[in-house]
């Protein structure tokens, strides 16, 4: 389904016919996403990344909606998306999947088709990972309340007997990486769906912090 094109210092590696999913969220590196599956297109394409333990990508919609509808909008997405990999995977009855999958590379779209059945694919290109940086002092206060969210949410599910419940935060927990706090505040935070893309694409996790800050100190999160 996915094959890998060598690279250079200027070229990121290919995969082709990548399978999209086009959804009205943003899916950042590590971040989890769960889904609920029953149109036949997903179905069958979920199948097939499971069985042959491979990726598809996560795109934000720009026009359509998730699920097709006659005389509906075209669906139109953003050029810049995220591997989702399965990590939980059920199906409960006939025609109907729950699966969980955790973000990982960030790509580009270089070409797309549409196949039978609405089904989306393409040829992507890696977009650099995120280089690993510590918070600086003065954006400390990013991390302390994203450190106490977790701790606070941690401690409502033990009081509850409910340690089989996913957090909306998945481990390994980061809480010194510049990339790894914004990407999950970008999660959190109520904001537009295209200020979220925004945000996932920029280059510099530094900045992507910085912005996150602004948006914590409008809302009151943080002082």
């Amino acid at each position: 389904m996915i094959a890998m094109q060598g690279s250079s210092m200027t070229t990121q590696p290919l995969l082709h016919s990548l399978p999209l999913f086009p959804l009205g969220t943003v899916l950042f590196p590590g971040g989890v996403l769960p889904l609920r599956i029953f149109e036949v297109r997903y179905l069958d394409m979920i199948g097939k990344c499971r069985k042959a333990d491979a990726p598809f990508g996560v795109v934000s919609l720009t026009s359509g909606s998730e699920v097709r509808k006659a005389g509906a909008e075209a669906e139109s997405f953003a050029a810049v998306g995220t591997l989702a990999v399965i990590r939980e995977f059920d199906s409960p009855q006939s025609g109907l999947l729950q699966i969980e999958c955790v973000g990982t590379q960030r790509f580009r779209v270089r070409a797309t088709e549409l196949q039978k059945y609405g089904l989306w694919v393409a040829e992507v290109e890696a977009v650099i990972e995120d280089t690993a940086l510590e918070i600086p002092d003065d954006l400390q206060h990013t991390a302390t309340a994203l450190r106490r969210l977790v701790d606070t949410l941690e401690e409502r599910r033990r009081a509850q007997g409910a340690e089989t419940v996913r957090l909306p935060i998945g481990e390994p927990y980061q809480f010194n990486d510049c990339g790894w706090v914004a990407n999950r505040w970008c999660e959190l935070v109520p904001m537009q769906l295209e200020l979220r893309q925004r945000l996932m694409e920029l280059d510099s996790p530094l900045m992507r912090l910085e912005l996150v800050s602004d948006l914590l100190a409008r809302a009151g999160i943080t002082e």
